[in-house]
């Protein structure tokens, strides 16, 4: 006699949920595969004819920031990019060449993004990157050395200039950058201690640059950076505001200081053997 309801006898149970599995799956990839496509998207060749676009691009979403502004995803723009380059050959994916300084290129290990030209802020709208001058709450710690008024050398021993400020993340206490101030300014430097004599940009944003300090080598006389020469710093990309970074000039920066690893020197460019 067959009971009611014993439908394992003839369905096979595991071969369902089997099936229920993949069928999940291919949902959730195609699913990721157009989530992932709301940054950097639509994409075109070297010829300009459209790629990637299985799956198709999402319908924007709009996402509330912490400081008011609606962020739009995809923005539904094409962003362009001035790269200082050309292909090397006519075949498509041919790598580029830097045409004019390749430290300024936008290419390779100098390449950077086109984030945000607002600074990146706090949970109350303060920006997050500050210098010392302006976030007055942060010190040295006495047993730390103190990089104010050190010079700075490049990777030719050169001097390239004097640390006069320390920039912090204010989320995150840390040191993000070591501000220099450039020969032939004409501003005194402020000794460790002093910056609180010294207004919110009162140096020109045009005598001064930033150095990240997981670039920077800080010893007992001296600041140290191997991956440019001491003259190549006067091409550092400056600030538009003295006291704020935005987050496209972080990456600008970066970028500069790490492209100099390759481009710095015409040697570094060659095979190592």
């Amino acid at each position: 006699m067959e009971e009611i309801g014993a439908i394992t006898e003839t369905i096979d149970v595991a071969q369902v949920v089997l099936y229920v599995f993949w069928i999940f799956f291919a949902g959730l990839i195609y699913y990721l595969r157009r989530e992932d496509k709301r940054e950097g998207y639509p994409l075109t060749t070297e010829r300009g004819d459209p790629a990637g676009f299985f799956p198709g691009i999402p319908r924007p979403k709009y996402f509330r920031l912490s400081h008011g502004e609606d962020y739009r995803a995809p923005s539904g723009e094409r962003p362009q990019l001035e790269v200082g380059g050309e292909p090397v050959g006519p075949w498509p994916g041919a790598p580029l060449e830097p045409t004019g300084d390749p430290m300024l290129s936008g290419l390779g290990p100098g390449a950077w993004a086109m984030r945000s030209e607002e600074p990146e802020r706090k949970h109350d709208g303060t920006p997050r990157l500050a210098p010392m001058r302006v976030a007055t709450d942060f010190y040295v710690a006495a047993r730390d050395p103190d990089p104010r008024g050190k010079p700075v050398l490049g990777a030719d021993g050169g001097e390239a200039g004097i640390v006069c400020d320390i920039w912090v993340d204010r989320a995150e206490p840390q040191i993000r950058f070591l501000e220099l101030q450039l020969p032939g300014s004409g501003t005194e430097v402020q000794p460790p201690g002093g910056a609180e004599a010294q207004p919110p940009g009162s140096a020109p944003a045009a005598d001064r640059v930033l150095l990240p300090i997981g670039l920077a080598r800080i010893e007992a006389r001296r600041v140290k950076v191997k991956s440019i020469l001491a003259s190549q710093f006067a091409q550092v990309p400056r600030l538009r505001n003295p006291d704020q970074v935005s987050q496209r000039e972080e990456d600008q920066i970066a970028a500069y200081y790490a492209g100099g690893y390759l481009y710095a020197l015409p040697s570094r460019r060659e095979p190592v053997l």
